[in-house]
């Protein structure tokens, strides 16, 4: 009985934690892909801040090179290329009101324009705050205006571990 507690518990947290952000039950999302290839590796995890004036570190933070080609992470509508304090950004509202952000990017894309997922938007520029390597991609993700989502959960597999009660 208190398994089928634990299961019933888990599964209640897991699907009422985000509504509306529905990676598979068990793992990534079929409709997203990493939005640099090779898979990078993460330099810096999500960090969401207490309250949303305070700091923290909305995205993850990925490996690349300078130059690289950054791809979407899923299909959806440019809704914006250019500078947000003075980097270089590209967002994509994806369907389920999901908005990924790619930062630092030239774009080479324009608003407005729909895009597949694994389409180029744009290259990988140097300059990204506390990057460990020559350039780090800056990928956040939103649900409405200001609900930050960890973006890892699109493309790893999530692993659920039951532990006794």
């Amino acid at each position: 009985m208190r398994i089928v507690t634990a299961i019933a518990v888990s599964s209640v947290l897991w699907f009422t934690a985000a509504p509306g952000y529905t990676p598979a039950a068990h793992g990534a999302s079929p409709d997203y892909d990493w939005p640099l290839q090779p898979r990078p590796s993460v330099t810096r995890p999500f960090d969401p801040p207490e309250h949303d004036w305070l700091l923290g570190h909305r995205g993850v933070d990925l490996s690349g090179s300078i130059g690289q080609v950054v791809r979407s992470a899923a299909a959806g509508t440019v809704v914006f290329a250019g500078a947000v304090g003075g980097k270089p950004v590209v967002s994509v509202d994806h369907e389920g009101g999901l908005r990924t952000t790619y930062e630092p990017v030239t774009a080479s894309v324009t608003p407005g324009r729909r895009i597949a997922r694994g389409e180029p938007i744009g290259t990988l520029e140097p300059g990204h705050e506390g990057c460990p390597v020559s350039a780090c991609l800056h990928w956040g993700l939103r649900r409405d205006r200001d609900d930050y989502l960890d973006p890892l959960p699109l493309v790893r597999p999530t692993v659920i571990r039951l532990e006794p009660v």
